[in-house]
C-alpha cells in the first residue's frame, strides 16, 4: 500500500487510498451509461454490438490505465459521445463508408494524433482554429448529439410537411423516453452522482413494468467476443484513398483533439492541478488519450477521449491517477454485465443523448455573439450540424464563411495558414460530396 500511495504522491496530493477508490467508484457510475449508449450507436451502423460492448470496456480501461499510470491524473477516459455519432450516422449511414473503413479511419486519425503530441504541435494546431469555432464545434455536436436522443426516443418524427414534428403520445414506447429524460433531469439538478447512468436504469425497469421491454434472459454471463470488430481497422487501413475518407479522418482527429484538450485542461483546474495557469504532464496526458484511441480502433470502437464525468470523482477527493486506474479495474469487471445489453433500447439510452446534448451546447455561451464575423461562422457551425444530420457538413459550412467573414471585416490578417487550408479542403469535401 506504501509502494502504491508513494507512487501516485497521495500524500503530496493530500489523498489516500480510499478517497481515490470511491473517487473512482464515483467517476465510474457516472459514466458507465457508455456501455450502453456506444452499442447502440455503433450498432446502427451494422457493428455487432456486443462485441462493441467488450471493446468499449477494454478500451475505456485501457486508456484509464494509461491516464492513471502515466500520467498521474484522476482522469477517466472512454469513447466519446459525438464523435461516435459522427461514425455511425454521418461517416457510415450518410457517406456510405464500410463501419470497417471507418474504423480504419480512426486509427490513421489516432496514429496522427500520437505524432502531433511527440512532435510537440498541439500548441499550433490549438491556435490555429479560433477558439470561439472550437466551442461552436462543442455545441453543435451536443445539438446533434440531442437530437439524435429525441429522433431514438420516439420524441420527434419526419414529417412531409414540416420535415421534422412531435412523436406520437399514443406510442407506448415514447413513454420510456420521456419518463427516462424526466427523472434524469430532475436527479441532475439535485446533484445525484451517476444521475445518467441511475435514469438509464429506472428508464428499463419503467420499460419492463409496462410491457414493452422483455427481461433478459441472464443478469452476468462471459464477455460477449470481440472477434466480430477486432483488427478490422488494420484490412481497411487501404481504403483511406479518398478526399472523402481524409476528410473523414481529419474530423475524427480534429474532435477528438480539441474535445480533449479541453476536457483535460478544465478537470486538472478543477483538481487543482494547474501550475502557473499550465498543465503539467500534459504531453502524457495527450499521449494517454491518443494510445486508447488507437486501440479502440483495433479493438472495434469510435475514438476515445477523456471524460468529463470525471469530474464527479474529482468532487469527492479524487487527485491522482490512482482515481483513473479504479474506474479502469470497474470497466474490465462490467465485462461480464453484457446481457442487460437486451434491456437497454434506444428510448432507454435517449435520455443520456439528450441530457449530454445539453451539458455540451453550454459551450454557446464561449462564443462572441456581438461580433458578425465570428457570430456567421460559429452559427452555422452549430445549426448545420443537426439541420444536415452532419457533423462533417456543419463544420464545413462554418471553416469556409470564417476567412470569408473576417476578410470582410478587414481582420484577414488574423486568420491563421492552417485556416487556409481548412477552406480548401473543405470547399474540396462539399464539391466532392454535393457536385
Amino acid at each position: 500500500m506504501e509502494t502504491i500511495a508513494k507512487y501516485f504522491d497521495l500524500k503530496k496530493l493530500g489523498t489516500n487510498i480510499k478517497i481515490e477508490f470511491l473517487a473512482g467508484l464515483t467517476t465510474f457510475v457516472s459514466m458507465s451509461y457508455i456501455l450502453f449508449v456506444n452499442p447502440n450507436v455503433l450498432g446502427a451502423s451494422g457493428m455487432d454490438k456486443g462485441a462493441v460492448f467488450t471493446a468499449t470496456a477494454l478500451a475505456s480501461a485501457l486508456g484509464c490505465f494509461v491516464m492513471g499510470i502515466f500520467a498521474n491524473y484522476p482522469i477517466a477516459t472512454a469513447p466519446a459521445l459525438g464523435i461516435n455519432a459522427f461514425f455511425a450516422y454521418t461517416a457510415v449511414l450518410t457517406m456510405h463508408v464500410k463501419w470497417q473503413t471507418a474504423l480504419a479511419a480512426v486509427f490513421v486519425a489516432s496514429f496522427i494524433f500520437i505524432l502531433i503530441t511527440m512532435f510537440k504541435l498541439r500548441e499550433k494546431i490549438i491556435d490555429a482554429i479560433p477558439s470561439d469555432l472550437k466551442h461552436a464545434i462543442s455545441a453543435g455536436i451536443g445539438i446533434f448529439i440531442a437530437f439524435l436522443g429525441l429522433e431514438n426516443g420516439g420524441l420527434v418524427q419526419a414529417s412531409k410537411s414540416t420535415f421534422v414534428t412531435v412523436g406520437s403520445l399514443k406510442n407506448p414506447l415514447v413513454w420510456i423516453a420521456i419518463f427516462g429524460l424526466l427523472v434524469t433531469i430532475i436527479l441532475m439538478i439535485m446533484g445525484v452522482p451517476g444521475a445518467i447512468f441511475i435514469g438509464m436504469v429506472l428508464s428499463a425497469v419503467f420499460g419492463i413494468l409496462i410491457g414493452q421491454i422483455k427481461l433478459p434472459s441472464a443478469i452476468v454471463s462471459s464477455a460477449p467476443s470481440i472477434a466480430p470488430t477486432f483488427g478490422q481497422a488494420f484490412k481497411h487501413i487501404g481504403d483511406i484513398n479518398t478526399m472523402q475518407m481524409w476528410v473523414i479522418v481529419l474530423t475524427f482527429l480534429l474532435v477528438t483533439f480539441f474535445d480533449t484538450t479541453g476536457t483535460l485542461i478544465g478537470l486538472a483546474s478543477q483538481a487543482g492541478l494547474m501550475k502557473d495557469n499550465k498543465m503539467p504532464r500534459v504531453g502524457r496526458a495527450l499521449a494517454a488519450d491518443s494510445t486508447a484511441m488507437m486501440a479502440g480502433s483495433i479493438l472495434g470502437t469510435s475514438p476515445v477521449g477523456a471524460y468529463v464525468e470525471s469530474s464527479a470523482g474529482i468532487a469527492v477527493g479524487g487527485k491522482s491517477g490512482l482515481t483513473a486506474v479504479f474506474v479502469g479495474i470497474f470497466f474490465l469487471i462490467s465485462m461480464i454485465f453484457s446481457p442487460l445489453l437486451s434491456v437497454i433500447t434506444t428510448q432507454v439510452t435517449a435520455p443520456a443523448l439528450i441530457i449530454v446534448g445539453v451539458l455540451m451546447a453550454q459551450n454557446l455561451a464561449k462564443v462572441d455573439w456581438t461580433k458578425l464575423e465570428i457570430a456567421v461562422p460559429a452559427f452555422l457551425i452549430v445549426i448545420g450540424m443537426p439541420l444536415t444530420y452532419s457533423i462533417s457538413d456543419g463544420l464545413s459550412w462554418g471553416m469556409i464563411t470564417y476567412p470569408i467573414t473576417m476578410i470582410a471585416a478587414k481582420r484577414g490578417k488574423e486568420i491563421s495558414p492552417m485556416m487556409w487550408v481548412l477552406f480548401v479542403i473543405f470547399i474540396i469535401f462539399l464539391w466532392v460530396l454535393n457536385v
